[in-house]
């Protein structure tokens, strides 16, 4: 089974040997490289990344740790200033909700649950950083909720563009403007890719990346170097033994947590979102099952500070029929593992439910960065 993923390396899907060929971690070619990063040393309301390299394609990690109610208006500018004026405009849906558009605003990336909120969060986001073009960026949020495998994260999914078509993003600013601020160690990195670079410093390292050879009822990364971010990808199907067998990721340090310290959210097609909490895993089959042979892809990123409950944003897609007679289903899901004393070193995908086991061939993959 050849695993089509979203390559760290080339920015392109592409199958599981190209790595290799195109070198690898620390590769002659060019791939995700991380271009500034700005870490609060005191608590503000801004954390500005300021006059950062021109590339085609920005990645903006982000992770805000609050002092008091906090929320997301971020803005981006020039190498010169950030725009302040009304030059934006975004949609954005939060906990599956109807979309809401803001057009013109002040702020690019959006997201205000309304109520108090005093939770750690953590943004993906992808910006197409044309000189002459719009820029046009897609965003998505998981906040933590209370503290306690009992209260089901948040989530927001957002999309914007910047107006000018004139200059080329090279300033990000993550803005509050709730009553809090960010407190120290809340940090933007900004990471750019373009398809003329040959550097080798890439942002993310290959940390594992293992291929079932046999049907098993789990497939997991083995213990991996702990890093601040990780980036997951898994393919897999189920074998022709499965019957009512449910899939989910389970993370941990030295060994795989199968007790009861997870919650998540999630919609299935578009639908009004689910929750689940204190249970012992997070989804990520496209549907309710594994059906035998039938194709799922994961793919999704965890912010892992040791002292933080750790935080997770993933999409899911289930081939379900082969052949184009039947649309493949999609899931949105956000979720948190609850440890709040170790990093995670070891992430993987097991059986929930129902007997029968993943097909050989199916494929687990783990980049991580401090």
């Amino acid at each position: 089974m050849s695993l089509p993923y979203l390559h760290p390396y080339l920015g392109l899907s592409n199958g599981l040997n190209t790595l290799h060929a195109a070198g690898g971690p620390g590769g002659a070619v060019g791939g995700w490289v991380e271009l500034a990063r700005t870490t609060l040393g005191s608590a503000g309301d801004d954390i500005d990344v300021n006059n950062f390299a021109d590339k085609r394609y920005l990645m903006i990690l982000s992770y805000r740790i609050p002092s008091g109610d906090i929320d997301t208006e971020d803005k981006v500018g020039t190498s010169a200033s950030i725009d302040t004026g009304s030059n934006y405009a975004y949609r954005r849906s939060e906990n599956g909700g109807a979309d809401g558009a803001n057009a013109p605003t002040t702020s690019f990336f959006v997201q205000d649950l309304g109520a108090s909120k005093n939770y750690n969060t953590f943004n993906v986001g992808y910006i197409a950083n044309y000189s002459s073009k719009e820029k046009l960026g897609i965003n998505h949020i998981v906040t933590r909720g209370s503290a306690g495998a009992g209260t089901a994260p948040n989530r927001c999914e957002n999309v914007a563009k910047w107006a000018n078509t004139s200059s080329s993003l090279q300033s990000y600013r993550a803005h509050n403007g709730r009553s809090g601020n960010y407190d120290t160690g809340s940090e933007v990195v900004v990471l750019g890719y373009d398809p003329a670079d040959s550097h080798t410093n890439n942002f993310w390292e290959e940390l594992a990346s293992v291929e079932l050879s046999s049907p098993a009822d789990q497939i997991s990364s083995g213990t991996i170097t702990a890093k601040k971010y990780l980036w997951i990808q898994a393919y897999y199907k189920g074998h022709t033994d499965v019957s009512s067998f449910d899939s989910g990721l389970r993370v941990g340090n030295t060994t795989l947590d199968s007790a009861s310290n997870y919650s998540w959210r999630e919609s299935t097609n578009g639908a009004t979102d689910t929750t689940s909490t204190s249970t012992s895993r997070m989804t990520t089959a496209g549907t309710g099952y594994i059906g035998n042979g039938i194709l799922n892809f994961y793919n999704g990123f965890i912010i892992n500070n040791a002292s933080n409950e750790k935080l997770i944003v993933s999409h899911i897609i289930s081939e379900q029929t082969a052949g184009a007679t039947t649309a493949p289903t999609r899931r949105e899901h956000v979720g948190k593992w609850t440890n709040t004393s170790n990093q995670i070193d070891i992430v993987g995908i097991v059986r929930q439910s129902g007997t029968g086991n993943f097909a050989a061939g199916a494929t687990i993959k783990v980049w991580g960065a401090d």
